[in-house]
């Protein structure tokens, strides 16, 4: 049922998005048209039209020179615009709607060919080159996303480094809080889950801190397949004399028997309340 309702639901969502709003996606959805105007300088490369270049527009016939009738290489046959996803112009200039599709270079180029005319008016180009100035490395916010960019580098690789392929959980047994066994001895249950998330097979062993006094059941290695999650339930038996609270903090420790990886988990244990705070209580 579940997998008949993600299946109906992105089939909506993509016939809504591009089929039915279309551009409106491209202007007022998409994050990428809101922050690149913070992100780019005046040797940004982009899309853009030169204007020196293409200016006075008008109509004229094929092989006329354009000087010849004071007019630019722009024939203005909006093709540029009928091929632009989101509906802009780009001779008007820089527009965030534009999302540097290329559509306009291609289409430009291909009537500038036809023309007989130098390719170009419409292409991958800065505000700089535009204005016949030379472009320069030294630009504040390429060095800042240079380093910002070897930064995450450089903590992305130690995460990895870093990263222990192993994970455990350990969950209190539901509807009980403790209970006595044989002995006067007390007694929690809990599931442990360990995820190997290594590509072999390990052994781990379970250790518990915490508990001055205790005994675990079962207190045996286990095994857990690569890539699986292990459950085992276990239970901790205290004699109750040892304990100070009703509520003891206490550590899981999962580690290989050779001690190589090692995970842990911090837990709850709970017993009656100690025999001297219940003698203080009855004075």
């Amino acid at each position: 049922m579940d997998a008949v309702f993600w299946i109906a639901f992105f089939t909506a969502a993509t016939y809504i998005n591009a089929g039915w709003m279309r551009e409106q996606v491209c202007k007022y959805m998409c994050p990428y048209a809101r922050f690149q105007s913070a992100m780019f300088d005046n040797d940004t490369l982009i899309v853009s039209y030169d204007e020196s270049r293409g200016e006075q527009r008008g109509s004229r016939k094929r092989g006329l020179v354009p000087d010849e009738v004071g007019l630019g290489d722009c024939i203005d046959c909006t093709l540029c615009v009928q091929v632009c996803p989101t509906g802009i112009d780009i001779r008007d200039g820089l527009q965030y709607e534009c999302i540097n599709c290329a559509r306009c270079v291609d289409a430009c180029d291909s009537i500038m060919d036809t023309m007989g005319y130098k390719p170009g008016l419409i292409s991958y180009t800065t505000l700089n080159r535009l204005e016949g100035k030379v472009w320069t490395w030294k630009r504040p916010r390429l060095v800042g996303y240079g380093i910002a960019v070897v930064a995450m580098i450089v903590l992305f690789s130690g995460v990895l480094y870093s990263r222990v392929p192993l994970a455990v959980d350990v969950l209190r047994m539901r509807g009980q809080l403790y209970h006595e066994v044989p002995g006067g001895f007390i007694q929690n249950t809990y599931m442990v889950k360990t995820l190997n998330m290594g590509d072999q097979e390990e052994t781990f062993r379970l250790r518990i801190s915490g508990l001055t006094e205790h005994q675990l059941s079962p207190d045996a290695p286990f095994s857990v397949a690569a890539g699986q999650v292990g459950e085992m339930s276990v239970n901790i038996i205290v004699n109750p004399d040892s304990l100070t609270s009703v509520v003891t903090d206490i550590g899981f420790t999962v580690e290989t028997t050779d001690q190589r990886l090692k995970a842990h988990s911090d837990g709850r244990f709970l017993g009656p309340t100690p025999l001297a705070d219940a003698n203080e209580g009855g004075y």
